[in-house]
């Protein structure tokens, strides 16, 4: 596995280590769930009901002011880390491609959780899901999913993240982190997508990808364009204001994904393929308030 070397390897622990669970924070948003008895930490209490289990009973409570009131207590359930990975043919541009490096931080972000004992499913899609690796668990599967990440190809037509999130909502067996590493660049938009995931009660987290050359192309002149996902050919001349025009509507475009999120306060990571995926991770949990 040329991508996931030894020293790819060396730089996965490295990362575990330094987590310290920081991802059950903001990241990973640790869970909890009040459920009767056999918790670890005491939540509150409910009114006793027919049929209740008296075990739960607060005897004391009981003693000193004869209501039947139960225990209820928190308990941390696993999480699920859901990764949708963009294999579109717009991710094959770059060097290293966008594709390498998506593959390369879905890699690191898997291991952390796997490491944290959370579950983690990866689903690879342009505009449908083309490939998947279900739930999985344990820090000894991380090379099932190299290898599952390693054999991935850049594939399908125009990407279709609303589609897409349709399809993965009604087959997740539920809700959880949803890890969005993506360029976004999607006809039908990628708001759609979001808000279906948030009113489904996901948690997504968007890390937007792209090359410095896609934010400020160079080329003047006499060019000819093909759209990769449409095979669209478009002959047209570039001049220095429209060099500039594009530049506009691409960090407009930026902002629009800053701003959603930001809106519906939705973690969003945007980042250029020249930052190491070690440097990228560590960034985010700094924003996470894991690192100082």
């Amino acid at each position: 596995m040329s991508l996931f070397d030894s020293e790819f390897l060396k730089r996965l622990e490295y990362l575990s280590l330094i987590s310290k669970r920081v991802f059950r924070g903001q990241l990973l948003a640790q869970r909890r769930t009040k459920q009767m008895g056999g918790g670890i930490e005491f939540a509150d209490h409910r009114e006793y009901s027919r049929g209740d289990d008296l075990r739960y009973l607060d005897w004391n409570i009981y003693a000193r002011y004869g209501d039947l009131l139960l225990k209820r207590f928190q308990e941390e359930e696993d999480l699920h880390v859901y990764i949708l990975l963009d294999i579109s043919p717009s991710m094959n541009t770059g060097a290293p491609s966008k594709f390498d490096y998506a593959r390369q931080v879905a890699a690191a972000l898997a291991y952390i959780a796997l490491a944290d004992l959370d579950r983690v499913a990866i689903h690879a899609y342009a505009h449908e899901v083309c490939a998947s690796m279900q739930l999985t668990r344990g820090k000894d599967r991380i090379l099932s999913v190299l290898r599952f990440l390693d054999e991935l190809k850049v594939t399908g037509t125009n990407t279709d993240l609303a589609r897409v999130v349709r399809g993965f909502v009604n087959r997740a067996p539920r809700t959880g982190l949803v890890i969005i590493l993506s360029d976004l660049f999607d006809q039908s938009g990628f708001k759609k997508g979001m808000d279906i995931l948030r009113h489904r009660k996901f948690e997504p987290h968007v890390i937007q990808l792209h090359t410095q050359e896609e934010a400020q192309p160079s080329f003047l002149g006499d060019i000819e364009l093909v759209e990769v996902e449409t095979g669209e050919l478009r002959k047209l001349t570039v001049t220095e204001r429209k060099l500039r025009q594009y530049q506009q509507l691409f960090r407009e475009f930026l902002e629009q994904i800053e701003t959603y999120c930001r809106n519906y306060s939705l973690s969003c990571t945007r980042t250029t393929i020249d930052v190491p995926f070690d440097e990228l991770i560590l960034r985010m949990m700094r924003a996470a308030g894991g690192l100082a």
